[in-house]
């Protein structure tokens, strides 16, 4: 459930240690400056000699028209990459737009804004950018054409897309505004947005918002009959009981989104003057809720299994002092990061390179973090792309206990309510060490108004031990490296009240490792007097957490060693098989790699496989290395599992994603999420990926998606209450015969060792601080 706790609106934040670098230079030539004025945004300019104009960037304070303080100052569009996520600005004039083109007062006061986004433009608009208006300066980027390079005057207007929630009729539309400098005036005042398009969807629901989580628990806890059967329970005091609003997902008819629909799960603290106490310790059940919150009423209730409320569990709480009978740990010594020299990074806006890795991070309040232009800067072969778009898109978490009201518990957690949208702020020492460079996140509340995420993302470097290590023995000399790893961070991410998720991108040594924490505390269940379940594991009396399963959808749109315009990249899976016995193998020793092009989408459909070390390669059909063979990247798989519930379970109607560990598409624009766009009380089997493939495309040689679904199976422990310590899953691109030899080989010795005398000295257990981003034991 999304966290109805109030965000922090303010201006941009201030990172503790800012590792930001003044803009790049523009190029300008004085002599054609005149030209600039005009609309045309790509100009054919014939003759070789002429070198890009570019208008250069405006300083905010320059572009900033004189308006009415309660309006919106647009940037001039130069200012934005075109993959920048939306500024707080943009979002208000995107919502003024679309308020102001309500035809009735009664339509724009009933509209409720689910989602206010950037409209990514299309890849030859984001490559015009990087070459001409902003990092990394590539003209190199571009394909040549027979009348001379494409000397741009200006990049098109940016688009937002907006999910507008009608709540008097029911109805979900789309709409697309322009975010142009055309000042306009419209009903309600000046703004500098224009419509293009708007268009409602039948049959769908959007996401649920905290505001009608909010909404819910009131209406809820003023039912009477609720009042009634929790008065039963011993409980008078309201102010005691926490109504978690949980979508109800589709599991027959009378889910249809004909009705906007939750059914809530009930707790109960034990102390009202103790805000931090676990309630998630006193589950509250037998009682059934269903909440029409369109109308925010109750529209089911009935109280038919008197379930006595577990006891108070001595170890239920988790804040300081308030652990094991208020005693805290006093052997834990402080760990700090010391960076003597700063970070390896720079950032430009979004921007951001670190060693020879560059790429953009972007936000969205759908995926949370989303990093667009990976990119590898390989000496002499200069800047090689890796991939357009790298997400997670959905989260899948269903439970394995077939009671009331666990079977309903499969939440879509990006479907259903919005990863970004649950972020949360990252708190310096804890979620992030070191020198870090903070992100803020901005995004449109349910009302229209804008509200920030300050410290949403943070991007700093963490050592990860050694990278590697070699002693000749002939000589007794050893080289030894240590690892660096840059980690863009989204974490934690608040999902359902009680369960916490980081989302972790890292790049290392040609390597990008993708990671997943799972933390937080068990959605649990409560037993009678006496009684067990095989679905879970008891962990205090009365008490026991439901098995259940965490799946993550990463989406990765591809382009191995691909420029602009490019789509040479196919899909290689390899399984090691052992060879046959025979004059091939007469010691009966051998084994080989495999290799199988997988040429179409329905082909594609593919699971891991630990016994044949089966991982998949992305190859650049074009180019190659200097043994011959075509480069690539390889997805490796971590840990993983497939869903274990049976495939006649209501829930894989609208999760058939799920079925399979990877998936392939050629990219298509519209596809982005494996479940649909709209997933919540989802009636039609298989929408989004599942039906996609049967049109059974082509892969060879085009712009390829990678879809890959991992997850864990979650049986707690008692050492997992009342705070579940992280897991972590994941897995790694990593470079295959991309590089002609190690990336890794060139890295520069560190200061590996400490000072003998002080990490021998007992009585002195501060080590000196260790240069190049390691570990500072204090």
């Amino acid at each position: 459930m999304a966290s109805t706790s109030k965000k922090k609106t303010s201006s941009p934040s201030c990172c503790d240690s800012s590792a930001t670098t003044p803009p790049l230079p523009i190029r300008r030539d004085a002599a054609t400056t005149s030209s600039l004025v005009r609309q045309d945004w790509t100009i054919p300019v014939h003759s070789p000699e002429r070198r890009p104009v570019v208008d250069s960037l405006p300083e905010p304070s320059r572009t900033a028209s004189a308006t009415k303080t309660a309006i919106p100052v647009m940037l001039r569009a130069q200012t934005s990459h075109p993959l920048d996520p939306l500024s707080a600005a943009e979002i208000s004039v995107a919502v003024a737009t679309v308020r102001a083109a309500g035809a009735t007062p009664e339509l724009r006061d009933s509209m409720r804004f689910i989602e206010v986004v950037l409209l990514e433009p299309d890849k030859d608009v984001v490559a015009l950018a990087n070459t001409y208006f902003f990092p990394p300066f590539q003209p190199s980027l571009l394909p040549r054409t027979k009348g001379g390079p494409i000397i741009p005057m200006k990049l098109p207007p940016r688009r937002a897309r907006l999910v507008i929630y009608n709540k008097r009729s029911n109805e979900t539309s789309i709409w697309i505004v322009e975010l142009s400098e055309v000042h306009a005036a419209t009903r309600g005042g000046h703004h500098r947005g224009k419509v293009i398009s708007s268009q409602v969807v039948p049959d769908v629901q959007p996401p649920m918002d905290a505001v009608e989580y909010a909404e819910c628990e009131a209406v809820v806890k003023d039912f009477p009959p609720f009042r009634e059967a929790m008065k039963k329970r011993g409980i008078e005091d309201m102010e005691l009981v926490m109504v978690d609003a949980w979508c109800v997902g589709y599991h027959s008819d009378a889910d249809a989104p004909s009705r906007r629909l939750a059914k809530p799960l009930i707790f109960c603290r034990t102390e009202s003057d103790c805000p931090m106490e676990n309630g998630y310790a006193r589950p509250v059940e037998g009682i059934h809720v269903l909440v029409d919150m369109q109308n925010m009423k109750v529209v089911e209730f009935e109280d038919h299994k008197l379930v006595p409320l577990p006891p108070a569990d001595p170890l239920r709480n988790y804040t300081p002092g308030e652990t094991r009978g208020g005693v805290d740990r006093s052997d834990v010594k402080p760990l700090q990061i010391i960076q003597l020299e700063g970070p390896s990074f720079r950032v430009n806006g979004h921007y951001i390179e670190w060693q020879k890795w560059n790429f953009r991070i972007g936000f969205t309040p759908r995926e949370g973090l989303v990093i667009h232009s990976v990119a590898y800067v390989d000496g002499s072969r200069g800047r090689r792309p890796v991939a357009h778009r790298l997400s997670f898109v959905e989260m899948v978490v269903p439970y394995g206990d077939p009671n009331e009201p666990h079977y309903r518990k499969n939440a879509f957690d990006a479907g259903e309510d919005g990863l970004g949208k649950n972020a949360h702020s990252l708190k310096k020492g804890c979620d992030c060490l070191g020198f870090i460079k903070y992100f803020d996140a901005h995004f449109t509340n349910f009302t229209g108004g804008v509200e920030t995420i300050e410290n949403c993302v943070c991007l700093h470097e963490e050592d990860h031990g050694i990278l590697w290590k070699h002693q000749d023995w002939r000589t007794g000399l050893a080289e030894a490296r240590r690892q660096v790893e840059s980690y863009t961070i989204c974490t934690p991410i608040h999902i359902y009240a009680n369960s916490d998720v980081g989302l972790v991108i890292k790049e290392k040594d040609g390597k990008i490792e993708a990671e997943v924490k799972l933390t937080g505390i068990l959605s649990l269940g409560a037993l009678q007097p006496g009684e067990t379940r095989k679905y879970g594991t008891t962990i205090a009396p009365g008490l026991y957490a439901p098995v259940h399963q965490h799946f993550f959808v990463a989406r990765m749109n591809m382009a191995v060693d691909c420029k602009s315009g490019e789509a040479f990249n196919q899909v290689v899976e390899v399984n090691v098989e052992v060879e046959k016995s025979g004059e091939k193998n007469v010691h009966n020793n051998a084994f080989y790699a495999k290799e199988t092009l997988l040429q179409s989408e329905l082909q594609a459909m593919r699971d891991c496989n630990p016994q044949t070390a089966r991982h998949w390669i992305v190859r650049n059909t074009r180019t190659v290395n200097r043994t011959g063979q075509l480069t690539g990247y390889k997805l490796v798989p971590g840990s993983n599992c497939l869903p274990l519930a049976r495939p006649e379970a209501k829930f894989l109607r609208r999760a058939a994603f799920l079925n399979h560990n990877l998936w392939v598409t050629p990219y298509t624009h519209g596809e982005m999420f494996p479940g649909g766009e709209f997933p919540n009380q989802n009636p039609r089997v298989g929408e989004g990926l599942a039906t996609w493939v049967k049109q059974n495309r082509p892969l060879e040689e085009t712009d390829i998606v990678l879809w890959y679904v991992f997850g864990i199976t979650h049986v707690p422990r008692l050492e997992d209450w009342p705070v579940m310590p992280v897991e972590r899953i994941g897995f790694m691109l990593m470079p295959h015969g991309f590089f002609n030899c190690s990336p890794a080989v060139d890295v520069p010795p560190s200061a590996c060792e400490l000072d003998a005398k002080d990490h021998d000295a007992k009585d002195n257990n501060v080590a000196k601080p260790l240069q190049n981003g390691v570990l500072a034991k204090l």
